[in-house]
């Protein structure tokens, strides 16, 4: 579903050269929960955008399910990301002056999709991840956790084939970060996503079912995660 191959990003400010990311390569198939773990300034959130189409390789190339980003215009890059790929960052990112269901609605919306909102669907998805009697909230009435989740029904709402997640649990306390990461858990179980979520916490790292350790821009070991191992 994601492959990297011989992936490499070099930002320039000057004569200054810094290569953030090493000539990476790996691939995650369909359904697969993996976590890209390592310290800050190893490469890990520069990998996260390469593999979202943010941001341009300098060489090598991300591939979503066989098609390579860099072979994209910007137009048909949008589209891949709007159909293919959710996003869950650690900010949330969710629009204060909606609900916590606008922001949900909005998002179906920006996805593209000509089929309306399955309200069957949003609600089954609410039921998962616990916000079912939240939705009519605004975010400044909801706490971190529950932000969180409405941030990741958000990023499931047009059922995408991807999920990534960029240190989902940074901002929160361990009762809502154990939450999150159940409900990350119980959306590739039940729900078939393929994950892939950055983080510097091994314990978070554990839900996995794959950890790639990054250091100095390179992938230094892949193991089993936590899950697996049991």
């Amino acid at each position: 579903m994601i492959e990297a191959r011989e992936l490499r990003k070099v930002y320039r400010s000057g004569q200054l050269e810094v290569e953030a990311v090493r000539g990476i390569s790996f691939e995650i198939p369909r359904g697969q929960f993996v976590a890209i773990v390592g310290p800050s300034g190893s490469g890990k959130s520069s990998l996260f955008y390469l593999l979202g189409g943010m941001t341009s390789a300098t060489s090598g190339s991300v591939l979503i399910d066989g098609v390579d980003f860099g072979s994209l215009s910007d137009a048909e890059r949008t589209r891949l990301r709007k159909q293919r790929i959710g996003f869950v960052f650690q900010r949330f990112n969710l629009l204060q002056s909606l609900s916590a269901l606008g922001n949900i609605e909005v998002a179906h919306e920006i996805g593209g999709s000509r089929k309306p909102l399955d309200r069957a669907y949003l609600e089954s998805l609410s039921e998962l991840l616990s916000i079912r009697g939240r939705l009519a909230h605004r975010p400044a009435e909801l706490s971190g956790g529950e932000q969180q989740r409405v941030a990741i029904a958000r990023a499931l709402i047009t059922r995408p084939a991807i999920l990534l997640a960029d240190e989902p649990t940074g901002n929160l306390d361990s009762k809502n970060s154990d939450a999150v990461l159940a409900m990350l858990r119980r959306s590739n179980e039940e729900l078939g996503q393929t994950i892939l979520m950055i983080t510097h916490n091994l314990e978070a790292a554990a839900v996995a079912d794959r950890i790639l350790q990054m250091r100095d821009g390179e992938i230094v070991a892949d193991s089993a995660g936590g899950r697996r191992a049991s």
